[in-house]
């Protein structure tokens, strides 16, 4: 099942010079807003891969199994750049939606935190995540787009 972006007109004519922008470029936006949402992760990932043990020494402060490191870094690495290229894009979302709650519950409970700068700090990065979180979402509902991986390999079956 292929989903079809939606290109119905918006609410009102006035509004509707948007919905022609949308479904002209359709596919390039969905995959420069795949390659935005991929790359945080990507890049986040790729400057924890090459130091696990000392990274992996801050999850029990977090609440978290030192080992978990080990799983999670690699899946962040990998997952984004699955997100980048299009690839198995569903599944990746899902792996990163998991990532997400474990990530922002765990590293970003502003609500625990008693200084007021770090509090702020920390509210920042949870918030980002649920938007993120969104994104995500929406990349779930899409799908990676025709500009994919995803598609490419869905042409050979």
């Amino acid at each position: 099942m292929t989903f079809q972006s939606d290109t119905s007109p918006s609410s009102h004519p006035l509004l509707s010079h948007a919905d022609r922008i949308a479904a002209m470029w359709t596919d390039f936006l969905l995959l420069v807003g795949r390659i935005l949402l991929g790359w945080i992760f990507f890049q986040s990932g790729w400057q924890k891969i090459g130091n696990i043990p000392n990274y992996s020494k801050t999850f029990p402060a977090r609440g978290l199994q030192e080992w978990m490191a080990y799983v999670s870094v690699p899946a962040e690495f990998i997952a984004g750049l699955f997100l980048i290229f299009g690839f198995a894009t569903r599944y990746t979302v899902l792996v990163l939606l998991f990532f997400m709650v474990v990530a922002s519950f765990s590293s970003h409970a502003y609500w625990t935190i008693e200084d007021a700068r770090n509090r702020a700090m920390q509210s920042s990065q949870f918030w980002k995540n649920v938007s993120m979180t969104g994104g995500l979402l929406v990349l779930f509902v899409t799908g990676a787009g025709r500009l994919s991986l995803d598609r490419i390999l869905s042409r050979r079956t």
